[in-house]
């Protein structure tokens, strides 16, 4: 086991498989509609959850997790001797980050030795993702706190493009507006090409009730990048609830940063 833990939240919506490979610990936001307040984490059918989301005649609304979630999670860790690197949503978007913070400090009252460093991630959904794979290999490999913090920082910015095209960087910004799907899909392609002109060969999509032209989007970038994504996940309620069906999204990074 790494001596630093890696945690996130639940909008960085990584596949199951590749958060329990990653040994990364998972704080789930909050939605509240007609069925009440539940975890985001405890939502497993999307589509029912969309299908309300189209009938229903009061928005849902989301909510941050309370510190004593993070201190659910960091408090085990902490007694465990383990430090602690833990990685957010874009505190543009939401409060989450604070929260993380505030569970930080009291952690450090009650457990003088305890190192938490709690990172913005300025980002979110896959962008968040892949910023917490790319630090998790860090953790796996032994590196130290500062270390891990360091690789979460240092590919900060490389959002999540989404039509119309927004950039989902420190808060939800229209960049441009595109009049057409076609147009708007010819234009990821083009977010895709650039990111690869980067250097980024890690690359993920994600959609919000979009599977086909996910799909179509994925067929592209095998073409692009010569290579499987690293995950394709579906946005869950939290961020899906503020941008509605029909998202699809892309993000990426060097694939060395992961592992």
């Amino acid at each position: 086991m790494a001596e630093v833990a890696v945690v996130t939240d639940s909008t960085c919506y990584l596949p199951a498989d590749l958060v329990a490979a990653g040994d990364v610990q998972v704080v789930s936001l909050y939605v509240t509609d007609a069925s009440g307040q539940r975890r985001e984490t405890d939502i497993d059918d999307y589509a029912a959850f969309y299908a309300g989301l189209r009938d229903a005649a009061t928005l849902p609304t989301t909510s941050q997790p309370s510190v004593g979630d993070f201190l659910a999670v960091y408090e085990p860790l902490a007694a465990s001797g383990r430090e602690i690197v833990s990685i957010h949503l874009s505190g543009g978007i939401s409060g989450t980050v604070e929260g993380a913070r505030q569970a930080a400090a009291e952690v450090a009252r009650s457990h003088p030795d305890a190192r938490i460093e709690v990172v913005d991630s300025t980002v979110g959904a896959g962008a968040l993702g892949l910023v917490v794979l790319a630090a998790g290999a860090r953790a796996r490999a032994d590196a130290g706190r500062e270390e891990v913090a360091a690789a979460a920082q240092a590919w900060l910015g490389g959002a999540l493009k989404i039509k119309p095209i927004l950039t989902l960087d420190r808060e939800i910004t229209p960049v441009e507006r595109v009049r057409t799907s076609k147009r708007a899909f010819e234009r990821m392609v083009g977010f895709m090409r650039a990111r690869q002109a980067d250097g980024a060969d890690g690359w993920v999509v994600q959609h919000v009730q979009a599977t086909d032209v996910a799909e179509r989007l994925v067929e592209r970038g095998r073409d692009l990048f010569g290579c499987e994504p690293v995950f394709v996940s579906e946005v869950g309620p939290v961020i899906g609830a503020h941008v509605g069906p029909g998202l699809v999204g892309f993000g990426g990074l060097p694939r060395a940063l992961l592992g």
